[in-house]
């Protein structure tokens, strides 16, 4: 608040024993909201003042009871409309388009100026007394000319037939304090050392400290982006009937990450330039050995119709723990569960959505550690148009129609598809993920029946969800350099569902 108007305020009390302050609003033509600005800068210097609140009343018209004060109230306007032969009730509730008409014939009813004939055909409304005064006018006239003292009665009709409106304002009685001075002396908010050192704050007057004050609101955390868009890929694969894959072990043993898989121990793949292998422990060995031995032999000698890869196959290689390159891993797991519970097999569908880790050079696309969204479906005599139509399907739940289908390959899928989506704000089809049938050479050494096939597909979470944020560059999404103040106020995930 300005200093020059704490001090008029104060110089002005010098003057006059005490002053109200809408009375200084309107002697230094200020709005009164700011002299109290000033009132509270003077109080927070000390007891300069004494400030008692008062309460104002006052009348005001509303903008009908304005109408009214001009052109005369309801009822007298009907009054005035009523012809001496008489007039129709609904001519007279017409005439000049009078949209209180109603109220007001039912006034006039009840003043007894006017009455209606029935005995004519039709019953006429017709002139009870020769004239009339308006008094609802004449006191709405009184109002604006800054009268107050109106019969209580008629104010409580006059408010409840929305004529007047009744405004309160709080002002302030100001008189001298028991430090009075025309001027303000700065008040010091900090306690420093040198003061307590010099003895100087014995002299200076400090700020009070409000405890009434708010505090800064706590901070709280906050869903980053990808539990967003996790939660939502979530829903739409219970909604299509999926079960939830338990995905708790990011360690895997190379024989269920690959080995299970029929992925060839000689695969680049399984190289250190692109898997991250484990020191300690080094090495799995709990396997269920009859399974383990079948994968042995349909890889090196070949089973099931295969001639398999033809090698030495290694227990060693398959005993290196590591940090699972896929969820497909998690899959071969479940999968080996299924062909080997109790009751023989039943048909199941599995979903999982987690993290991966691959030995990936870091850039805008690639990170070493990202999600993998898997779909499974186990079933006799699924085909590669049964993965079409559910592939469908699930984009559609996303809000894509717009698919294709590359062919590909993969050692554990045949056939196999790459998928890709069209990307309007690109304007180019863009590969979302890949997908295929689980070939006989990973399925019936699990124990399951011949006639069972096995459909899946894998998917990226980050770039989904890159695109559903604008965000161009996944370091930006994860890792050190995310923007804390993005995830506060990233808005909650909509799939454009159509």
């Amino acid at each position: 608040m300005s200093t020059e108007l704490t001090e008029r305020i104060l110089q002005h009390l010098d003057n006059t024993d005490k002053v109200d302050t809408l009375d200084l609003a309107s002697l230094f033509d200020i709005d009164h909201q700011k002299i109290v600005g000033a009132l509270k800068s003077i109080q927070a210097h000390g007891d300069l003042v004494n400030a008692t609140t008062v309460t104002h009343k006052s009348l005001e018209l509303t903008e009908e009871g304005r109408h009214v004060a001009l052109c005369g109230s309801h009822e007298a306007v009907i009054f005035a409309n009523v012809p001496e032969g008489g007039i129709e009730q609904r001519v007279l509730l017409l005439v000049n388009g009078n949209p209180n008409a109603k109220v007001g014939f039912s006034k006039a009813m009840a003043h007894g100026w006017i009455l209606v004939d029935k005995s004519e055909k039709p019953p006429l409304v017709k002139r009870k007394v020769e004239k009339i005064v308006d008094t609802v006018k004449e006191l709405l006239n009184q109002v604006a000319q800054g009268k107050t003292d109106l019969p209580a009665n008629e104010v409580a009709d006059f408010k409840k037939r929305k004529l007047l409106q009744e405004t309160t304002i709080k002002s302030f009685v100001l008189t001298k304090g028991p430090e009075f001075a025309t001027t303000l002396t700065k008040l010091e908010t900090d306690l420093t050392v040198e003061m307590l050192t010099n003895g100087l704050w014995q002299q200076l007057k400090f700020k009070s400290y409000n405890f009434d004050a708010l505090g800064a609101p706590p901070t709280r955390g906050h869903l980053h982006p990808l539990l967003k868009v996790r939660t939502e890929f979530r829903q739409i694969f219970l909604e299509m009937g999926f079960s939830e894959m338990p995905t708790n072990n990011y360690v895997e043993s190379s024989f269920w990450n690959f080995d299970a898989l029929f992925q060839p121990q000689q695969h680049p793949a399984r190289d250190a330039h692109d898997t991250f292998f484990i020191n300690h422990p080094a090495r799995s060995h709990k396997f269920p050995q009859e399974y383990l031995e079948r994968v042995k032999s349909v890889h090196s000698k070949g089973g099931y119709g295969s001639i398999g890869y033809g090698y030495d196959w290694k227990l060693e290689d398959a005993q290196k723990n590591l940090l699972r390159t896929h969820t497909t891993a998690v899959s071969a797991r479940m999968l080996f569960k299924l062909a080997n519970q109790e009751g023989g097999f039943k048909p199941a569908k599995y979903f999982s959505i987690d993290k991966v880790f691959r030995n990936e050079t870091l850039d805008a696309t690639h990170l070493a550690e990202f999600h993998q969204v898997e779909g499974v479906i186990a079933d006799v005599g699924l085909t590669l148009g049964d993965l079409i139509g559910t592939l469908y399907e699930f984009f559609r739940k996303l809000g894509i129609t717009q698919l294709e289908f590359k062919p590909a390959y993969n050692p554990y899928t045949e056939p196999s598809m790459e998928i890709f989506c069209y990307h309007p704000g690109l304007a180019k089809w863009i590969e979302v993920g890949n997908s295929g049938v689980f070939r006989p050479e990973m399925l019936l050494p699990m124990g399951l029946p011949e006639n069972v096939n096995v459909i899946a597909w894998g998917l990226s979470l980050e770039r989904p969800t890159m695109i559903k944020y604008g965000i161009n560059n996944i370091r930006d999404l994860v890792g050190p350099k995310v923007d804390l103040k993005m995830v506060e106020e990233g808005p909650i995930c909509r799939l454009d569902v159509t």
